[in-house]
């Protein structure tokens, strides 16, 4: 069985320098992701990161990553799963790493496309801009919060302002269990407590908008590759139109400036929410991020 272990921040230099080796790789793979949701841990085998993440309550095994030995990562995959008597299923999956698993396992493993969980990739400038006929209502939006709110501070997360934007998570929260008092906001409060607790040691940063002394807008990320950004959180609260355009405009604009080589930022998935994705749509994503799964035909009636 494979022995893994949680990541801790010493392991983070590590971890980038492997993940550094693909050339793109999905949210789910950022490091402060792995920490912050779920139950995730980490093994550095063959030269590979393997990863096994238990969420919601489903195990499965993200797509190895590094340039070390494929089918030994594997392998140890699949016993380790035979081990714990749990089906094996191997996520995360591109398209071409599907063939290679197909290669070293004819006909071992049935594959399925998991749309739900496709990232949405946008090219920084488009998003720092909001330039042009398609992104005119973004911009009107975000300029309409700013000519309302002339005077509206816009400020890094740092020890001085998470207090602000915490108090407004709470608010936020709040807003929405009175909208929907059957919603699940458990794992996302968790994974947000555990991203203020760890800010600094998980790479994370961000922006908080302040009106009048009160914060009324977040977004928090950090780097997933060396071109690209993941966006974590992006929360803003009700009655303050155009906020979610101002402040996701003013963070690519804050990325930019911080970081010139950056191309992309990766705004994660829409989870199969129709509404999310037709917001996430509507932003012209420059280009998704397909994921796929694996599991072996054995296991096909294990649960």
């Amino acid at each position: 069985m494979i022995e893994f272990k949680r990541l801790c921040p010493e392991h983070r230099e590590q971890y980038l320098q492997l993940l550094s080796q693909d050339e793109e790789r999905g949210c789910e793979y950022a490091f402060a992701n792995i920490n912050i949701w779920g139950r995730q841990r980490c093994a550095f085998l063959h030269d590979r990161i393997i990863l096994f993440s238990q969420y919601d309550r489903v195990s499965l095994y993200p797509f190895p990553i590094g340039s070390g030995d494929l089918k030994a990562a594997l392998d140890a995959i699949i016993a380790d799963a035979a081990k714990r008597g749990i089906p094996c299923r191997i996520a995360s999956m591109t398209q071409a790493e599907c063939q290679a698993v197909e290669t070293l396992y004819p006909g071992k493993f049935q594959f399925h496309t998991d749309r739900d969980h496709y990232d949405y990739v946008y090219a920084i400038s488009d998003l720092s801009q909001l330039a042009g006929k398609r992104y005119q209502s973004k911009r009107n939006f975000a300029n309409r919060f700013a000519a309302a709110h002339p005077d509206c501070q816009v400020l890094p997360i740092d020890d001085t302002t998470q207090p602000a934007v915490q108090s407004m998570l709470e608010q936020w929260f709040a807003d929405r269990e009175k909208i929907d008092p059957d919603g699940d906001f458990l794992l996302e409060k968790v994974a947000l407590n555990r991203a203020f607790a760890h800010r600094e040691d998980l790479g994370l940063e961000g922006l908080a908008v302040l009106v009048d002394g009160q914060c009324v807008a977040m977004t928090m990320g950090s780097p997933l590759t060396q071109n690209t950004f993941d966006i974590h959180f992006e929360k803003a609260l009700d009655g303050y139109d155009g906020a979610y355009a101002f402040i996701n405009r003013s963070f690519a604009r804050y990325l930019q400036e911080k970081y010139p080589n950056l191309e992309f930022l990766n705004r994660e998935d829409d989870m199969g929410i129709s509404g999310l994705r037709k917001a996430k749509m509507s932003y012209h994503p420059h280009h998704l991020v397909e994921k796929h799964w694996a599991r072996l035909w054995e296991d096909e009636h294990d649960d």
